[in-house]
């Protein structure tokens, strides 16, 4: 086994393959029999690394394979020393588990097919590795640089996943869980995930992605039960455009009893948390900093939707729970706080427009939040005859344009609007509209009148 460190002029070349995440080819080499001793120490064995050289400048795929399938098929754990591996094509087989030193195990994709795939396997384990995707083009047959397809358990902890050219994580009909792992740079989003298991996505970092985040769908409405919580979400663009399919941080599509808690998700062109006809959801304790649009949403052909003691700062609209006329129905909005509000959106305004604190629709209990700084309405309740059983009491609402914008259509159904507080609302507390229209004065001080499907009480204007 040659141990001759190759020449700078060939790193240079591997560098350029791989751009600036492939510095750490420049650290030394150790010769074979150090890197075999020190293996040796970790728990591996001398014939899982045999003929496979970190920091070597050829294509080692063929000797990783073998390495990763000797492995698996003898029950060891494939332990990867520091430095940098050029692969392709690689396979996981089932019972694969590959650990490396977190931030130091690089393994960069050399083009020409996938990075990681596997496919039906009962348990896939990564640890400790750094994957990068040196932004070169994948086949047709994955969506992610590490794409894991049909596995029944997955573990994918301390990786760092940076220039992929798709999505950095594909987990397809997945359980499991992936946590502590960093991911930025991906061209499509950081982290998908597809007709999950029982997965969880827990304690990540997610930075930096062309169109999404975090992504949780579903190829139809159904079932999924992932749990997306305490991660970190920042600096996602919508370059491929569109009006909010892309450009989320946390995205949950067609999933149902999915909770997203604690997440901390800053500086996104569109919403910080997006929920599209996703029944029985849970978005509960999580910050909410600087969305380009709405910041947290809930839309479509819902049914469920727990919104509670969410903290947010900057967007076009703070919560949206909309879509009545789709099926999207029956949700509690309790404690958040949205403030900062603009009237500057990524597209040009559509219907009620922008500069809301929050919109609610269907068969809803909205209590106990504050909203501060929407420049036009700090509620919008309902959209012409799409109005039911809204129950609004209790919340504080202050320096807005207006505070409630509540639909007076004919056909608009039941809402109960009482115990709330006014501060600092010159267009006045509570106003009747049609659709986007102004057409009463302040019911605070005229009271409903005629309009039945209204009760107002023991509301303070102050």
């Amino acid at each position: 086994m040659s141990t001759n460190r190759p020449s700078l002029s060939r790193r240079s070349l591997l560098a350029s393959l791989a751009g600036a995440g492939a510095a750490s080819l420049l650290i030394p080499q150790a010769t074979a029999g150090e890197l075999f001793s020190q293996v040796g120490l970790r728990g591996g064995h001398d014939g899982d690394l045999a003929g496979l050289l970190p920091d070597a400048v050829d294509d080692q795929s063929r000797m990783f394979q073998y390495a990763i399938d000797d492995a698996a098929a003898n029950g060891r754990v494939l332990h990867l020393p520091r430095g940098s591996f050029v692969i392709s094509n690689i396979n996981l087989p089932d019972g694969a588990r590959i650990s490396g030193v977190p931030g130091a195990t690089r393994l960069i994709y050399g083009g020409r097919g996938h990075g990681f795939l596997s496919e039906g396997a009962r348990r896939v384990e990564l640890s400790g590795l750094v994957l990068d995707g040196a932004n070169q083009r994948m086949g047709e047959h994955v969506s992610g640089l590490l794409h894991l397809r049909g596995v029944t358990e997955v573990i994918i902890d301390e990786l760092t996943v940076s220039g992929a050219d798709g999505y950095g994580i594909t987990l397809e009909a997945c359980g499991g869980r992936i946590s502590h792992c960093e991911v930025s740079g991906a061209r499509l989003a950081g982290i998908y995930a597809i007709e999950s298991r029982g997965l969880a996505i827990s304690r990540n970092v997610v930075r930096d992605c062309a169109n999404g985040g975090i992504l949780v769908h579903r190829w139809s409405v159904g079932e999924d039960a992932t749990l997306v919580d305490g991660n970190r979400v920042m600096r996602i663009s919508a370059r491929a455009g569109g009006t909010g399919q892309n450009g989320n941080g946390i995205n949950i599509f067609r999933a149902g009893n999915v909770m997203v808690t604690g997440n901390h998700v800053s500086d996104c062109a569109f919403s910080a948390i997006r929920a599209n006809s996703a029944s029985n959801i849970q978005i509960v304790s999580n910050q909410a900093i600087r969305s380009g649009e709405t910041a947290i949403y809930a839309e479509f052909s819902f049914e469920g939707a727990v919104i509670a003691s969410n903290l947010i700062d900057g967007g076009t609209v703070g919560i949206s729970v909309a879509n009545f006329n789709e099926g999207g129905r029956l949700a509690s909005v309790t404690g958040n706080i949205i403030r900062n509000l603009t009237t500057h959106g990524p597209y040009p305004a559509e219907y009620a427009g922008f500069g809301i604190g929050m919109a609610i629709e269907a068969d809803a209990a909205v209590s106990g939040n504050v909203i501060e700084g929407a420049p036009k309405w700090g509620v919008l309740m309902g959209w012409g005859p799409f109005l039911r059983a809204v129950n609004f009491t209790g919340n504080t609402l202050r320096d807005c344009g207006a505070g409630i914008a509540v639909s007076v259509v004919e056909g608009a159904g039941a809402a109960l609007i009482s115990g709330n507080m006014f501060n600092a609302t010159p267009g006045g507390a509570i106003l009747g509209c049609r659709w986007n229209e102004v057409v009463t004065k302040d019911l605070a001080k005229a009271g409903a009148g005629k309009f039945s499907h209204l009760t107002l009480e023991r509301n303070v204007v102050a």
